[in-house]
């Protein structure tokens, strides 16, 4: 299934609804540290309410740590500078979609990394700066998962 990849996540409410996230669609959530917020945070656990055990979570010291456990992933940058929408690509089961921190998204050296694929968009309307971390999360991986025909959902 998809991985999904937090960078460096702030929020530990955000993080928590990405392991239901994960939980619930058999994504693997990648989290790479520096994370602003302890694993066993009361908010954490709150927002992932008893999810925990049933997603599949590695954190990883770095982003080139994680990518290592992803060695044959296609890496695709949500950002909302991209210009390609999240809904052009045809998606892949070991894919890794990666996201950044509230609210400045990925640094530009994240960007530049080598293992980017491409950097795609969620639309939305003009003047707005983001939607919340998980939720555009959620989207991207309700896509990739509905492109690969929900394996295993019911």
């Amino acid at each position: 299934m998809i991985a999904l990849v937090y960078f460096s996540p702030q929020i530990p409410g955000n993080t928590g609804s990405a392991i239901r996230l994960a939980a619930a669609t058999g994504a693997h959530l990648h989290l790479v540290e520096p994370l602003g917020f302890d694993m066993s945070e009361a908010k954490l656990r709150r927002a992932g309410l008893d999810y925990h055990d049933l997603a599949h979570v590695t954190v990883h010291p770095t982003f080139d740590a994680a990518l290592e456990a992803l060695p044959d992933s296609r890496v695709f940058a949500f950002t909302t500078s991209a210009s390609v929408a999240y809904t052009d690509v045809e998606y892949a089961d070991d894919d890794a979609l990666l996201f950044g921190p509230e609210p400045d998204g990925l640094p530009a050296e994240v960007l530049a990394h080598p293992r980017i694929t491409s950097e795609l968009r969620i639309p939305m309307l003009a003047g707005r700066r983001s939607l919340n971390l998980t939720n555009a999360a959620s989207i991207a991986v309700y896509e990739a998962w509905r492109q690969l025909g929900f394996p295993a959902g019911v």
